[in-house]
């Protein structure tokens, strides 16, 4: 237990709520996972209530998408466009992977959920978006903001499928991998971009 205290308190609070559910998990068993005696009170020391600490964990993820994401700019200007698709797949399955555990707590969430994980989802999706159809209308100029928003959906959409289908219905339609899917998804996203 070397990490300080509100940081376990966050790490196991996202643990638990990617597993089993915000509204399922209690205080007590965060205190516990994060070796506190359970029912002690002592994740009311740095956090004001449940919700707070599911804010304080979101705003975590948040910061280190947003670090991630300036990480993707070194990326553009590899030798050619197939290629900086080809990095662009392939660390956006990474990605989600990494937050797997914000992306369960969305899912068991989608009633009732807080309004700051609403607003996070929105701006993290929105961003991706935007950021893909801005790398097309860079490598397309004349390229129409709205074929540059089409593809990038399409685009997107395809890995974001791939992805979630195993994690949340523990399914892999046809048995895809990785390798093959990036490879197809390139061609057909570059082939759409080379037609404009």
């Amino acid at each position: 237990m070397t990490a300080p205290t509100r940081d376990r308190l966050i790490h196991e609070a996202m643990r638990l709520f990617g597993t089993q559910g915000y509204r399922a998990t209690s205080v007590a068993q965060i205190e516990q996972a994060a070796g506190l005696t359970p029912g002690s009170g002592g994740l009311y020391h740095h956090f004001r209530s449940k919700e707070s600490l599911l804010e304080a964990g979101i705003e975590r993820q948040v910061d280190r998408l947003r670090a991630l994401g300036d990480i993707r700019r070194i990326f553009e200007g590899l030798v050619d466009m197939r290629s900086e698709l080809t990095v662009l797949a392939r660390y956006t399955l990474q990605v989600i992977d990494e937050e797997a555990m914000l992306l369960r707590i969305v899912s068991s969430e989608l009633r009732d959920r807080p309004r700051r994980l609403a607003d996070t989802l929105a701006e993290l999706l929105d961003a991706s978006y935007r950021g893909m159809a801005n790398w097309i209308q860079r490598r397309v100029p004349h390229a129409s903001r709205a074929e540059a928003e089409a593809i990038a959906t399409a685009g997107l959409d395809a890995l974001f499928a791939h992805r979630m289908f195993p994690l949340f219905l523990d399914v892999r339609p046809l048995g895809i991998g990785d390798e093959p899917l990036v490879d197809e998804w390139v061609n057909m996203v570059a082939g759409r971009i080379e037609q404009l």
